[in-house]
């Protein structure tokens, strides 16, 4: 039986035509990737609501950086009150706002006893309403209280690039052991944005995901 023999140059050659098939798939596949943000209970403050609980004057105090520019969580946190329940060291996110909103998972509404509805982030719609406790005083927040609805900030660029418009709902696949498929994911673009995926802890839990290192796909047919 005839072998036939290739060269080390013809071996090398095979060798870096199949690395390279190897990265340009890694490519494709990190440019349809977006990193997720996992979003636990959380509160906006406007500047008035946030003196009668802290102080007058007062101002937020950093703790650390949120992905999105120019947002941070706060030192600060609040006791949420509902007819059923109550949640301590709900994070107060910064800076100050036009108008508060308390955002909880649909777990926490079932502790607090709150009627909450989901929501797009701003939108009060047939909102629940809470009693906020600060170290000062206290604020009752009337329909301000939502389970924001899963969605993807982006940049005009990342809309290009993904093919998606303002306000479109999109399905989303995640990975891992429990991989699944959540459908009416709100886009959300801005050139003050940056790529990220936000879900609340209950969608995390379900689908098995942490808070690092951990990704979705936008998915047109399903």
């Amino acid at each position: 039986m005839n072998r036939t023999k290739f060269s080390d140059e013809q071996l090398l050659a095979v060798a870096q035509q199949l690395l390279s098939q190897i990265n340009q798939k890694q490519e494709q596949s990190a440019e349809k990737k977006i990193p997720v943000g996992i979003s636990n209970r959380h509160i906006h403050i406007c500047q008035q609501d946030l003196e009668t609980l802290f102080g007058k004057g007062f101002e937020l105090t950093r703790k650390n950086y949120l992905s999105q520019p120019g947002q941070f969580a706060a030192a600060q946190t609040v006791t949420v009150v509902g007819l059923k329940g109550t949640i301590h060291n709900v994070r107060v996110l910064g800076p100050a706002r036009k108008e508060s909103q308390l955002e909880i998972s649909r777990s926490d509404s079932f502790q607090l006893g709150i009627k909450a509805p989901v929501n797009e982030s701003g939108d009060l719609t047939n909102a629940g309403s809470a009693l906020v406790v600060g170290p000062i005083g206290s604020v009752h927040l009337k329909r301000k209280v939502i389970i924001a609805k899963r969605h993807i900030h982006m940049t005009p660029d990342d809309a290009q690039r993904f093919e998606v418009v303002q306000g479109e709902a999109v399905a989303i696949k995640t990975v891992g052991e429990r991989q699944v498929v959540f459908y009416n994911t709100i886009v959300r673009i801005s050139d003050r944005y940056r790529l990220e995926c936000h879900l609340d802890t209950d969608e995390a839990n379900a689908a098995g995901l942490a808070n690092k290192n951990t990704f979705v796909e936008i998915v047109k047919d399903c």
